[in-house]
């Protein structure tokens, strides 16, 4: 039998370990492994290259899992998910005191950070280090891609983490700060970007059965995809480091590959939503409140494409973040709200060219060089896109300028009433404030990029925008503030507990308490 053997570390991560264990990075024989892995002879790994595109449908599949769904509820949609505004769960987890009540609980905290290393970088990992051996270096470059499409999320769900120093000292190793995070983000996609179209002029491809994603392995379209992802990154940082901010996004912008500019372009993992199951098999999370305000208000094509109306009033209704379930009806009673459509959870989107078009329109506003797009033209067009990614009209709508947001109104308890709190309206106006600009973009970003909450809830803390309902019933013992929203999730518990010296260390490069209440480093909103 034939053995292969690769010059990289093997890693391994645990729900309790800290950091990935490794063996020696000496000459390996992983053969065992391997054939361990994927239950096919090392020749057979080969000869289809699953050693390779094994890994890299893992890694597709994590960014946001695919399965098991319950793990996706504690990766996003009881963090993100709610804290965007976009849903809000009709059960009373743990005795109706949990995370969407700011109360954070540690064993749902976990969950994003092991999903990341043990989804994300270990099968980056291995990519990376198997093609190298192999000579595929268009799959190197797609796995450093990938690797930061996944890790960007979890810095900016907890601040610094283990990036650059992964696997230097197996068990014990240092976190990066936010910043060198980012610094090595915007790196790792030089370098990716760098090797694809390297491997591109060679002629060299990506097999499309190791692709799980509408690209299906198209080259052209993963380089749009890095120079969008490193565009949106870029606009992240803006508010704390604007001089970085601005080279990456004008290198993104003026890149020869491309942004993604057309619903054909938008990238998707083909795989059912977990959220489906999670809203309409276990009736799990529902329509929050903020929807409700601004879709209703807006009267909004795409509420019917994202959501069903509830048989509560025959209309779209939400649920208010932080709420008293229990003692207002139960489940029972707010299950019946809005629930999602097949039209959202068919698929897992990543990143649209609506989303890229919002992101051009803020680079206007701030000045930079966008390569003659202003902010009027990629403001509407973003609308457009989105409008036409569910196959409707948008004209109406973009030139729409009294529609606005709605009070918000709990059928099932008058106390849990409130009045709007996004006033904004939807047609562009050059007269308008850069402030108001700003809002009209990031509002409408956070209906098209939907449902990644995740996203949303970062562009959120970045900009204040939109704005949402506050919590209603804050649990935290005054570590977040209800004014201020919570801006991220404390360290794993595991982690201290394995990595205490470098968790210590961690606290002190984020700058503040390890709770909900500490600001990450590109949040300027005090």
């Amino acid at each position: 039998m034939k053995t292969i053997k690769f010059k990289t570390n093997i890693l391994k991560y645990g729900l309790i370990l800290s950091a990935l264990v490794s063996a020696s990075s000496c000459s390996v024989d992983e053969s065992r492994n391997i054939n361990d892995e994927y239950g096919q002879t090392p020749e057979q790994l080969l000869q289809d290259l699953s050693i390779v595109k094994g890994p890299l449908v893992n890694l597709m599949s994590n960014i946001v899992i695919v399965t098991p769904e319950w793990q996706y509820q504690l990766q996003q949609n009881l963090m993100g998910d709610v804290y965007s505004g976009y849903m809000t769960p009709p059960t009373p987890f743990a005795g109706d005191s949990n995370n969407t009540h700011y109360n954070l609980i540690d064993g749902w905290n976990q969950f994003p950070w092991t999903i990341a290393y043990q989804g994300v970088m270990a099968n980056a990992w291995k990519v990376e280090g198997r093609a190298t051996d192999l000579k595929l270096p268009q799959y190197v470059g797609l796995a450093k891609i990938l690797k930061v499409a996944g890790m960007h999320r979890i810095s900016d769900i907890y601040g610094p983490i283990i990036y650059t120093h992964l696997n230097e000292n197996p068990g014990f190793d240092k976190f990066d700060s936010q910043k060198d995070a980012y610094y090595a983000f915007f790196a790792d996609l030089d370098a990716g970007i760098t090797t694809l179209k390297d491997a591109k002029a060679k002629g060299l491809k990506v097999d499309p059965s190791g692709d799980i994603t509408s690209f299906g392995g198209d080259l052209d379209k993963w380089i749009k995809f890095a120079n969008s992802l490193r565009l949106r990154l870029a606009i992240r940082i803006s508010n704390i480091d604007p001089a970085k901010a601005k080279t990456e996004a004008e290198k993104a912008i003026a890149d020869n590959g491309g942004l993604l500019s057309s619903n054909a372009d938008d990238l998707m993992v083909l795989k059912p939503h977990p959220v489906g199951v999670i809203a309409n098999s276990w009736g799990d999370t529902r329509m929050g409140a903020s929807m409700e305000s601004i879709l209703n208000g807006y009267q909004d094509p795409r509420t019917g494409k994202y959501f069903q109306k509830s048989a509560i009033n025959g209309n779209y209704a939400g649920i208010r973040q932080g709420i008293d379930i229990a003692n207002n009806g139960g489940k029972d009673a707010y299950a019946k709200f809005s629930t999602l459509t097949t039209s959202i959870t068919e698929k897992i989107q990543i990143m649209t060219s609506a989303e890229v078009q919002f992101l051009l329109a803020e680079a206007s506003l701030k000045g930079w060089n966008t390569n003659g797009a202003t902010a009027e033209n990629a403001y509407n067009k973003g609308i457009q896109l989105s409008f036409q990614q569910y196959g409707l009209d948008a004209t109406a709508y973009i030139a729409n300028s009294t529609n606005l947001p709605t009070d918000y109104t709990d059928p099932n308890n008058a106390a849990n009433n409130t009045a709007a709190v996004s006033k904004v309206n939807i047609a562009w106006n050059n007269g308008d404030t850069n402030a108001v600009k700003l809002e009209k973009i990031i509002t409408q970003k956070w209906i098209a990029i939907f449902p990644d909450g995740q996203e949303a809830w970062s562009e959120f803390r970045r900009t204040g925008y939109p704005k949402l309902f506050p919590v209603k019933l804050n649990k935290s013992g005054g570590t977040i503030s209800t004014d201020k929203f919570i801006k991220r999730i404390n360290f794993p518990a595991s982690e201290k507990a394995a990595n205490s010296a470098n968790v210590a260390a961690a606290v002190g490069l984020l700058g503040g308490p390890d709770n909900g209440g500490t600001n990450l480093w590109w949040d300027t909103n005090k």
